[in-house]
């Protein structure tokens, strides 16, 4: 075997303490299987539990809940679970955005990836998001709130296709716990009040019916506890209830491009564009993790596959071995930052630009990735690696945390792991018909060439999916059972949330709500950005981390050894996760885990 780079730290604290990528631990397949892909692997797993619901609101949940307890499946609660977050956590998913589902089927040990995500109109151009006076690319917020930033929402449609597959209920009563929540009133929780009233003042006030709707008569924002009620939302689901494309066509999709086409920069969307979009459904995107099966979204989510690329360098080290120390987060940062910067380079939308899915989760291609994390401190600069001869350009595409994940199991087995966005907080600042529209456009590089003229595989093109950082999972473990399900809002920092859920349950034997409150930790672009414990909870953004938030972050000694490393370290009072994990264990029941740093919970029937 080739001689890989001992990793030691340059601390006192850890002399003589070095490691290198273990050998006994890069066979992650049973003999004989190697040639078996991960996702034929998969068996049929008998649940014995009513099922279980983990979402990022409980009046969400309680609702998915409700439709299990009415004999509804796995996915006819996630048409509950959707709806509602959509009404309580408009800042975060919702009717106007889009998502990706991962279907687990025990009944024919198949795994799914139902792809929602929203398309690009068909009269855009590689200018989208330059400035027409500068010639210069947009400021970033400038792009969120104009017109130009909407795609076609498709998170609706992508449910009515799965419940094509799945649905035991009729289309429709999934709705019903939304519907009466907007006719009722919803109790506002303590982090959408928060959240309207920090952003409030700069970009909810330009569209009228999103001032109407958050904020009082005096113009004040919206406190915590108000009873809100959102009857044009009741309307919008009852004519979702009739057809499930109501979105897309009619009165609805024709008020949803009358609002983009408003200014400033406005849109080019049209009812054509609304019409002709269609949900996708693949086969899951599923690999190996130490004799484990990970399967998750395919591309344009580059998520699943970005976390695999860090799981995949990091079986070359013993990171049981290792646990929660210095050096296990620094292997940690290093693959993650390696894996984030393939990702910028490689993952587009496959039906524009070739995705080299296969060789960058090559095993001998992730080893000589790892090869490159080595005892002297950080890597100097992380470049892309170079598994295909492929001219990329460097990507330039910003980032915005407006996400929302949850997961559900049914008394079948049945599996969802679902992420859904409307990109930025409150999407593209404007409403129609009681839910805001995305701006999911943003995810689109704002350049369409870099700096050297090479093409950028993230760039805007009519009809295309832009790039998306969600990455809902579903491992498996070694005899091909399901294991746990997980996933997480959070931007580009997804990534590498779900990767450290991944490590804490399958190598450092945690629970899933251990799992969850571990530190984050997450390296891109020269820096790593972590939860640090130095940082006092008074100090904390509690808009972020929701009410009742308990302390999160590395040990201050962790952090400071990290430094001495060379890691350009930003401290975090509380990154905004929202891990949701169901997991199987071995008598086949069922338990859950939640993200503290916002509202969720998790139940069962």
């Amino acid at each position: 075997m080739k001689h890989l780079p001992a990793l030691c730290l340059s601390t006192a604290l850890f002399l003589g303490g070095c490691i290198a990528p273990s050998e006994t631990q890069t066979q992650t397949m049973k003999p004989g299987e190697n040639q078996k892909p991960a996702i034929e692997r998969v068996k049929t797993t008998k649940a014995l539990s009513p099922g279980m619901v983990a979402a990022a609101n409980p009046l969400a949940v309680e609702a998915g809940v409700e439709i299990l307890r009415q004999g509804g499946s796995a996915v006819d609660a996630a048409i509950a679970v959707q709806t509602v977050l959509g009404l309580v956590e408009p800042q975060s998913s919702g009717l106007g955005g889009g998502a990706f589902m991962v279907v687990y089927d025990p009944e024919t040990a198949q795994v799914w990836n139902y792809n929602g995500r929203e398309t690009a109109p068909a009269n855009v151009t590689s200018d989208l998001f330059t400035d027409p006076e500068t010639g210069e690319p947009l400021r970033y917020f400038e792009g969120i709130a104009s017109g130009r930033s909407t795609g076609v929402p498709g998170a609706m449609v992508m449910l009515e296709l799965a419940h094509q597959d799945y649905g035991k209920l009729e289309w429709g009563p999934q709705m019903e716990p939304a519907i009466k929540l907007a006719e009722d009133g919803f109790v506002v929780s303590a982090r959408l009040a928060g959240l309207v009233e920090r952003m409030g003042a700069y970009v909810l006030k330009n569209d009228q019916q999103a001032r109407e709707y958050f904020f009082l008569e005096d113009g004040s924002p919206i406190p915590e506890g108000t009873l809100r009620d959102n009857n044009p939302y009741a309307e919008t689901l009852r004519a979702l209830q009739d057809n499930p494309r109501a979105l897309l066509e009619g009165p609805i999709a024709q008020a949803i491009i009358d609002k983009t086409q408003q200014a400033p920069l406005p849109g080019t969307m049209t009812l054509l564009d609304m019409n002709s979009y269609q949900a996708k459904k693949t086969e899951a995107l599923c690999g190996t993790y130490r004799a484990n099966i990970i399967c998750g979204a395919t591309p344009p989510s580059s998520g699943p596959l970005a976390v695999m690329s860090i799981l995949g360098q990091l079986e070359n080290f013993n990171m049981a071995e290792l646990g929660q120390t210095t050096q296990g987060w620094h292997v940690f940062a290093e693959a993650s930052a390696l894996a984030y910067a393939d990702r910028d380079k490689y993952v587009a939308d496959p039906d524009f630009v070739d995705v080299p899915v296969g060789p960058l989760l090559n095993k001998d291609y992730l080893k000589s990735r790892a090869e490159l994390i080595h005892q002297n401190g950080v890597l100097a600069k992380v470049k892309a690696g170079n598994p295909v001869d492929f001219v990329r350009g460097n990507d330039a595409t910003p980032d915005s945390p407006g996400t929302s994940h949850f997961t559900i199991v049914d008394s079948d087995g049945l599996t969802v792991s679902m992420t859904t966005t409307v990109e930025s907080a409150f999407g593209s600042q404007r409403m129609v018909k009681g839910f805001m529209l995305n701006n999911q456009l943003t995810d689109f590089s704002f350049k369409a060439v870099d700096e050297n003229g090479d093409p950028i595989a993230n760039a805007v093109a009519p009809g295309k999916r832009p790039r998306s950082s969600m990455a809902p999972l579903i491992v498996f473990n070694p005899d091909g059972e399901f294991l746990f399900s997980t996933g997480s809002p959070g931007g580009n920092s997804i990534i590498a949330y779900v990767a450290k859920s991944v490590v804490g349950i399958l190598d450092w034997d945690l629970s899933p709500q251990e799992a969850i409150e571990l530190p984050n930790v997450i390296s891109r672009n020269g820096q790593v950005r972590l939860e640090s414990q130095d940082l006092k909870k008074e100090n904390t953004d509690e808009i972020d981390r929701g009410a009742g938030a308990v302390e999160f972050g590395l040990p201050n000694e962790t952090v400071s050894e990290l430094e001495n490393m060379g890691h350009k370290v930003v401290r975090s009072a509380g990154e905004i996760s929202g891990l949701h994990i169901i997991y199987r264990q071995e008598d086949g029941t069922l338990i859950g885990g939640a993200d503290p740093r916002r509202e969720g919970s998790v139940a069962a029937p």
